[in-house]
């Protein structure tokens, strides 16, 4: 500064230089530096700035990985480049000149709860979330008006407990998401790189064998998680569930975060009592289940571990390659001991950790407890099991049901991973009247063993991924096996998925099929499967192996049939499926099966 300025002047011109060089280097611009002139030789390199607010913790991750050389896949530069919630008035603008998002706005909108499923349809999906499974007959009723005005007047039941609503027009999707709103519900982050429908027991607070009454934990998990904008944006999708070892499975152990319910026995050092415990990685669909953890958790900590858990992941998820970049993969690359030191250095304190010989075994769940009529805990009610085919319902049928439960029932509709639905609080002397009435309305609450344990995703009439044609494949295996009479007495669980996502996780069913195309000459192919088999869950959690490839779909019904007299004919005692198969070697399965050669 010269004396040609007063030293007002002078402070004056030094904070302006100041802050421009503070600005300049926020935005990674060169600035000032030793006096060396801007951007000239010698200049000192750039400020970085530390990002803030409640995206700093993925803007950190994002540069962790560029510093260590990794290209961040075009999703991940297209959060950094606009938040999808910031999108929302650009989105609806689309939808007011009857423009569907597409490209990386397909990917922005899913976080609003909107898939453009095109090509298969040309038009949005709309995923919901429902903490628990559980929503009130008139919310359900809501959901079948929306349906029938906006969508294509049908919903799913989805394998996490929720519903869609397909056939959405361009103009149709903004209103449809803000009607949900209208009446309590949500679809906020049920699709693209976020924490997906909570999930858990759906007999909750009404069965008699239940350690935990989930509904309280997984709402309070479904609040924090809509009002933290920083729990948005993973990596990759993150599913969390709670069981609490009721009758019917919620399949924590599918879920990259499982909560299970267990009682503690005294004399090992802990409280005794019922805790939940730990587990994680679970992703079927790359072949891994939920492990044990060794960590048990009290109950009203499962909040603050499940945003610590999730707020490592962010962190140190991979952001490069979307094929790698859920849990399991961190898990796999650090080691569970590590991955748990550093949430403990997230939550503050030190996990309790007990020998498994400290945990009482957990009551076995029920595979057909999710159809027909069961006893609840409260004397004189019942739950009673819907059966959907392969989860869909007109919107007739849902407002008839909604009715069904404020008449018979206690006014909730309670969804199951399992593709159904079930009213409860119906009075014994009720209970054949409401049976009938929803024979009347065109479904059941009671199918064969095959039936009820039938599962199977969109498939490609409304994926683009899918390979076949699962739920119309799926229908033809259950009405052909149910058509011949074959009196298959224990439970069979069919999962029919169509690619390798295995949205209706085909490694854990007894019979698993994949979607395929299946060639037929050097050129042309057809609809088909891969078939697997001796898959489980909870207590039985096994990956199923490959029986047999490239079975056309129209083959697959007397395929699955083979299989099944193969089975019936062959076990010993009570022998279930599941194991029958597993004591076999696999070509020996395919000589009992009468499939040599396939």
């Amino acid at each position: 500064m010269t004396q040609d300025f007063s030293p007002d002047q002078k402070r004056y011109l030094e904070g302006f230089v100041s802050g421009v060089q503070a600005i300049r280097g926020s935005r990674g611009a060169p600035g000032f530096g030793g006096g060396v002139p801007f951007g000239g030789p010698g200049a000192l390199p750039p400020a970085e700035a530390e990002p803030t607010g409640p995206d700093a913790i993925h803007l950190r991750a994002m540069a962790a990985q560029e510093k260590a050389g990794k290209k961040l896949v075009p999703q991940e530069k297209a959060k950094r480049e606009e938040h999808p919630f910031d999108a929302y008035a650009r989105l609806k603008d689309l939808a007011e000149k009857g423009q569907f998002a597409k490209q990386l706005d397909d990917f922005r909108i899913r976080f609003h709860g909107l898939f453009y499923v095109g090509p298969t349809q040309d038009a949005y999906m709309c995923r919901l979330r429902i903490h628990n499974g559980i929503l009130k007959a008139w919310q359900f009723r809501g959901v079948a008006d929306l349906s029938e005005q906006y969508a294509g007047g049908f919903t799913h039941v989805t394998t996490r407990a929720n519903l869609q609503a397909r056939e959405i027009s361009a103009a149709n999707g903004i209103p449809y998401i803000e009607g949900l709103v209208d009446i309590g519900l949500t679809a906020k982050g049920s699709g693209a790189d976020n924490i997906r429908n909570v999930t858990g027991t759906p007999t909750a607070g009404i069965d008699p064998q239940e350690l935990v009454d989930t509904r309280p934990y997984a709402k309070e998990w479904h609040h924090h998680i809509l009002n933290d904008r920083a729990l948005y944006g993973l990596p990759r999708k993150f599913n969390v569930a709670f069981d609490g070892a009721g009758r019917i499975a919620a399949l924590e152990d599918t879920n990259d975060i499982g909560f299970q319910a267990v009682e503690v026995k005294d004399g090992f050092g802990v409280a005794p009592g019922v805790w939940w415990r730990l587990a994680l990685g679970g992703i079927t669909g790359h072949k891994d289940f939920a492990r044990d953890t060794g960590v048990i958790v009290p109950l009203d900590k499962a909040i603050k571990v499940a945003d610590a858990i999730v707020r490592v992941f962010i962190a140190s998820g991979d952001r490069s390659d979307r094929n790698k970049a859920r849990l399991k993969y961190v898990l796999d690359a650090w080691g569970f001991e590590k991955f748990l030191a550093e949430v403990e250095k997230t939550l503050g304190w030190t996990f309790t950790r007990v020998a498994p010989e400290a945990v009482a075994p957990r009551p076995e769940s029920d595979r057909l407890a999710h159809i027909g009529v069961h006893p609840q805990k409260q004397p004189g009610l019942n739950w009673v099991g819907v059966v959907l085919p392969l989860g869909k319902m007109t919107c007739a049928q849902m407002r008839s049901l909604a009715d069904l439960s404020e008449r018979y029932g206690d006014g909730d509709v309670r969804l199951t991973v399992w593709q159904n639905l079930l009213i409860s609080g119906v009075k014994d002397a009720d209970v054949a009247a409401f049976e009938q009435a929803v024979i009347d309305i065109g479904l059941a609450t009671s199918a064969s063993n095959v039936r009820a344990g039938l599962v199977a995703c969109t498939g490609n009439r409304g994926c683009k991924f899918a390979a076949s044609d699962t739920k119309g494949f799926a229908d033809l295996i259950a009405n052909h096996v149910d058509g011949i009479c074959l009196a298959v007495d224990t439970p069979v669980n069919i999962h029919v998925t169509g690619c390798h996502n295995s949205c209706a996780q085909h490694y854990i069913g007894d019979i698993g099929l994949i979607g395929a195309k299946v060639p037929i000459n050097d050129e042309d192919t057809v609809e088909g499967f891969h078939l697997h088999v001796g898959g489980g869950f909870g207590s039985d959690a096994t990956i199923g192996r490959e029986l047999v490839r490239d079975v056309k779909g129209e083959d697959c019904p007397a395929v699955v049939e083979k299989m099944l007299r193969g089975y019936l004919a062959k076990r010993e005692g009570a022998e279930t499926f599941a194991a029958f198969t597993r004591r076999h070697e696999i070509d020996a399965l395919k000589s009992l099966f009468e499939l040599e050669g396939a």
